[in-house]
């Protein structure tokens, strides 16, 4: 009697199994490894930023991921077909950073460096990393490793490994991640020169790197001599910071500047003036932290105890805090306080790679405001409180602030004929051929609305409307040289202001720039606002930015090359001139005229 056959059947392991291989299968129905998309988001400063938005677009320009940056600012799309991407990344203060035809490849990993700027961010390639790692992402390793019928088709693939990738240890060298910038420059003023007299020094130097792997460690140093006094000048910046598995500490900088008395007076007498001004000296330190509340919620807060040795000692200190709330996709809220110097540690500036290094500089440079009042030396202060909103659509970018601060020992500086003002409220300017006089006090409000367009990939122009207090003279002129008369004449009325901004990347050489226009005219002072919450800082008069990158000369050097010039307020505008029974000429300037050059060695 013949015996029934029965039928032969496959277990659905077994078929994964067969599936995985069979190579006669991938004939039938190709497979396309899957490729990863990593990237670390890091603003002006060098400090990892958190909950930056990050949105991945296929080459149709349709969302198909999205994801947060944890707080070391890495982000990561795991497991996406290969094809070409667009990434951009938001995060409130910050230019939107954009970059399109990024290829994923088939078991590759793209690595990208994201460096978000008030004025030119910037996402770069990196490198392409291949490895086993990269064909199927870690959540399906779990997934296949926890079940027994499918462990054997894992062990298959070639090279894959599929141990916990948390058990791997790594010793960390002594010194990693170094990097450092060399540069010489020749002009007058600076970055913030309306925030304090920041001397051109001729050299500086800064140098960052890591220490056995968590501890972040950077020296900076400026030396030279005043372009326009001849005054020898130096200063020293150390900072440091640690990272405790994910959660950073807070960040320590230490600054000293002085300006040297001896050769300072030798140089006055060679020009045939006397001047017994005595050396003025600081000492420095800030402590800033950063800290996520909540979700969607930053705190960003710090202190600055200084000591400023000027014919006296002043002792201050300055307190900071900045909270956010939300994304810029979905509408940014940001609440912020400073009280005293400006606080450059969260204020947003610098440039894209070398972030860390140029704001070191700038901070390094920025000498505090200090006037003559009845003899008396006195730092300028500032309170301000101010609230911001930010929302993007798309290109655009919608932003609006509102704030209300107080200054104190104003220090403006002042183009005096001899006989204009008594000499002794007059203080020789270490940045500029002008002197600086003590302005008094003034307290006002005012608001900034501005919207930006995003013009392809390299190019962003934005429109920006403003309301603040400007100073005018209450009376035609002075009858006398007193300082304290110019003083009482001063008076504070409302301002309107328009600026318009266009900033980019020219696709052939290379060379960044932003340009900026703001009508102030010329018969009120306008003090600039130092905003903690908007992109960028509305200089008065006509600016320009250039920073151009100089092919390297075969391995001469190590690193690159990059010439810099700034331009500000060549119309000359935001001046009030003011009256003097003698007819001596004197101006009132907060923003000066400034012309800087220079050449980098970044490696």
């Amino acid at each position: 009697m013949p015996q029934r056959v029965k039928p032969f059947t496959f277990a659905p392991a077994a078929l994964a199994a067969v599936a995985a291989l069979s190579p006669c299968l991938y004939a039938i129905e190709p497979v396309r490894m899957a490729g990863g998309l990593n990237g670390r988001v890091m603003n002006a400063a060098g400090a990892p930023q958190m909950g930056a938005t990050v949105i991945l677009y296929n080459r149709f320009e349709r969302v198909v991921g999205r994801a947060l940056t944890n707080e070391r600012g890495a982000f990561s799309f795991d497991g996406i077909l290969p094809d070409i991407y667009s990434v951009r990344v938001t995060l409130a203060s910050f230019v939107p950073a954009f970059k399109r035809n990024i290829a994923v490849q088939p078991g590759n990993r793209t690595f990208l460096a994201i460096n978000l700027t008030s004025l030119l961010s910037s996402i770069e390639l990196v490198y392409l990393s291949g490895g086993p790692a990269n064909i199927i992402s870690e959540d399906w390793k779990w997934v296949l490793r926890s079940a027994g019928s499918t462990r054997p088709v894992l062990r298959l693939l070639p090279g894959v490994d599929i141990s916990d990738p948390r058990s791997a240890g790594r010793a960390n060298p002594v010194f990693s991640k170094t990097r450092g910038l060399v540069r010489v420059s020749s002009g007058e003023a600076g970055d913030l020169s309306h925030a304090g007299s920041l001397a051109d020094l001729g050299t500086a130097f800064a140098l960052a790197t890591s220490v056995f792997g968590s501890n972040q460690v950077s020296v900076s140093g400026n030396f030279g001599y005043a372009s326009n006094s001849g005054t020898p000048t130096a200063g020293f910046r150390t900072s440091f910071s640690r990272d405790f598995g994910g959660a950073s500490s807070p960040e320590v900088n230490v600054t000293m500047r002085q300006v040297f008395l001896p050769a300072r007076i030798g140089a006055m007498l060679a020009a045939g003036r006397v001047d017994n001004t005595p050396a003025l000296q600081t000492l420095a330190m800030t402590l800033v932290d950063r800290r996520k509340l909540g979700d969607g919620l930053e705190l960003d807060y710090g202190a600055s105890l200084e000591s400023v040795s000027f014919l006296t000692r002043l002792n201050y200190a300055s307190p900071f805090a900045r909270l956010r709330w939300g994304s810029v996709d979905e509408g940014s809220l940001e609440f912020a306080f400073s009280s005293g110097a400006a606080p450059t540690e969260i204020m947003p500036g610098g440039e894209p790679g070398e972030a860390e290094l140029q704001h070191d500089l700038v901070a390094l440079s920025l000498f505090p405001r200090v006037s003559l009042r009845g003899g008396r030396a006195l730092v300028q202060r500032t309170q301000n409180y101010e609230i911001g909103y930010r929302r993007q659509w798309g290109s655009r970018t919608f932003a609006a602030s509102a704030y209300r601060e107080a200054t104190t020992n104003a220090a403006f500086n002042a183009q005096a004929d001899p006989g204009a003002i008594t000499s002794p409220d007059l203080l020789p300017d270490l940045a500029s051929k002008t002197s600086v006089i003590n302005g008094g006090d003034f307290r006002r409000m005012g608001y900034v609305v501005s919207l930006t367009q995003n013009i392809g990939d390299a190019l962003s122009a934005t429109v920006a409307y403003s309301r603040s207090g400007a100073l005018e003279l209450a009376q035609a002129g002075l009858t006398g040289s007193n300082a304290e008369e110019l003083r009482r004449a001063l008076a504070l009325s409302g301002r309107s202001f328009v600026t318009a901004r266009l900033a980019g990347t020219l696709p052939t050489a290379g060379t960044k720039f932003a340009a900026s226009y703001q009508f102030s005219g010329y018969d009120a002072l306008q003090p600039v606002h130092i905003s903690l919450v908007q992109r960028s800082t509305l200089e008065p008069g006509m600016n320009l930015y250039l920073r151009q990158p100089i092919p390297r000369l075969g391995s001469v050097l190590p690193g690159r090359l990059e010439a810099s010039a700034e331009l500000r307020n060549l119309l000359a505008q935001g001046y009030l001139p003011v009256g003097t029974p003698g007819g001596q000429r004197l101006i009132l300037v907060q923003s000066p005229r400034a012309v800087r050059g220079g050449l980098s060695l970044i490696f």
